[in-house]
């Protein structure tokens, strides 16, 4: 049975780094369950032509191969390369993909594999890194979008394939890695450790970033990525009662995933019945008629129309510009961050035969208003760099001393049982404070702050005394 799926990588042959049994695997991008039909098929076959010259030429490289190279090569991996270097050679995202690499592929979505923990390609001869993943080894040692590694270990990256990089940087879980990484802004290279481990992805994950206002972190687009995030809205809004005025979806470093799934979220913010009569989510272009996607929205808001800010930045990628374009070109959100990735082509697996097949760039995606994100990118609403803002120090002594270090101070009055159980209850609230939002993440700091604002002029909007105008 043919198998036919579209895709959505972040980059070029974006992968997951994987230990054991896993390789190389892309992130899906779609699965729309769309296979060229029989006469699609011939009619491509009719219109084909081989130039004889060209093919001759072709065979001729390969005899002179097989007779004079410097070591003898089988056929299998002389067509093999063959292959590869005729996809590469038409866009970053082609590829051949063998029996291991397209097993990988299938698997990636499964929310479960072991490596490393974040999405790269190569660029320039050395491995960059797209996005880390939420929670996974890479993540937590300090890794982040747009890094580039020059060493693995005290293997030099230059030179090498990516395949190979991967397979040097798969390995036992518990086992360590050191990758030398050239980062923007800093003087030389840093070296960082990272252990090995499983992988386990949750791509949704949800709190009350302050009181009223609700926040979503999406990773990764995968299969219950849609239903997890309708879930958490209404696990948050029963718990606080229905009170919150405000969300923010967090598309920071998610690097796409699955179309449908993208689709669906982006379905989760839309209702059709307030959209008009384009009611586009996204549409796709392409020669094949298999290959075309038109995208809608259906009825119903999770959010029942609470204002929404998305947040992205460069290391969101492909499905992740589908949901802020579609929520963007509605006026269903606010868009805050720095320009996203812009990776906006749809990758079709083809398979050869049993055991290979390629991943081919077969179209291009849009957003609802008609825009290309290929290679642009989605732009901000709004441009909020990611500043760090430290903890104010005070150097005046008169910061450090309060009233209960006065001598003479006069006593509270409450008895000493109350006093040692208030004391208790300060501490634990200072151990579990991680500080003000400000300082941990000026972005989301500024969203909320704008999610505030417009809840205020809707309120005087509300009571008649201005009139809130679309931003």
């Amino acid at each position: 049975m043919t198998i036919v799926k579209h895709y959505l990588s972040s980059k070029i042959g974006i992968l997951f780094i994987t230990l054991l049994f896993i390789g190389t695997t892309s992130a899906y991008a779609a699965d729309n369950n769309q296979q060229p039909s029989s006469t699609q098929q011939n009619a491509t076959t009719q219109v084909t032509e081989f130039p004889l010259e060209d093919i001759q030429r072709f065979t001729t490289a390969i005899s002179q191969i097989k007779r004079y190279y410097v070591e003898q090569v089988n056929d299998e991996e002389l067509f093999e390369n063959a292959i590869r270097g005729m996809l590469a050679g038409l866009d970053p995202h082609s590829s051949f993909l063998d029996e291991d690499e397209l097993n990988d592929l299938r698997s990636s979505t499964s929310g479960e594999f072991g490596g490393l923990g974040i999405e790269v390609g190569m660029e320039n001869g050395v491995v960059k890194i797209i996005s880390p993943i939420d929670d996974t080894p890479a993540h937590k040692a300090g890794v982040k979008p747009g890094d580039y590694i020059i060493k693995l270990d005290d293997k030099p990256v230059k030179g090498m394939e990516l395949r190979e990089a991967v397979n040097l940087m798969r390995g036992q879980k518990g086992s360590k890695i050191t990758l030398t990484i050239v980062r923007k802004g800093e003087k030389k290279p840093l070296k960082i450790d990272i252990v090995r481990d499983v992988i386990h992805i949750q791509s949704v994950k949800s709190r009350l970033v302050e009181k009223h206002y609700g926040y979503i972190r999406v990773s990764h687009f995968q299969s219950p990525s849609a239903e997890n995030i309708t879930k958490a809205i209404k696990a948050l809004n029963k718990k606080h009662k229905g009170k919150i005025k405000g969300w923010v979806l967090d598309l920071r470093n998610n690097p796409g995933g699955l179309l449908d799934s993208a689709i669906q979220v982006s379905d989760v913010f839309l209702n059709s019945d307030e959209l008009g009569k384009n009611k586009l989510i996204v549409y796709t272009k392409g020669r094949l008629p298999s290959s075309l996607i038109n995208a809608k929205a259906t009825t119903g808001d999770a959010l029942k129309n609470a204002p929404l800010v998305v947040l992205i930045n460069e290391g969101s990628a492909s499905a992740s510009e589908i949901v802020a374009g579609a929520l963007q070109d509605h006026g269903r959100a606010i868009i805050m961050g720095t320009p996203t990735f812009g990776k906006g082509s749809v990758q079709t697996v083809l398979p050869l035969d049993e055991i290979a097949g390629i991943k081919l760039t077969t179209s291009l995606y849009y957003t609802p208003s008609g825009r290309s994100i290929q290679a642009k990118g989605i732009h901000p609403d709004i441009i909020i760099q990611p500043l760090e803002i430290p903890q104010q120090e005070s150097d005046n002594l008169a910061a450090f001393i309060k009233e209960a270090d006065l001598e003479g101070h006069l006593e509270n009055g409450n008895n000493k049982a109350a006093e040692q159980q208030a004391g208790k209850a300060n501490a634990k609230g200072a151990k579990n404070d991680k500080g003000p939002l400000v300082n941990r993440d000026y972005q989301l700091y500024e969203a909320v702050n704008l999610l505030k604002g417009m809840h205020a002029l809707s309120k005087r909007d509300t009571d008649g005394k201005t009139t809130l105008t679309a931003m």
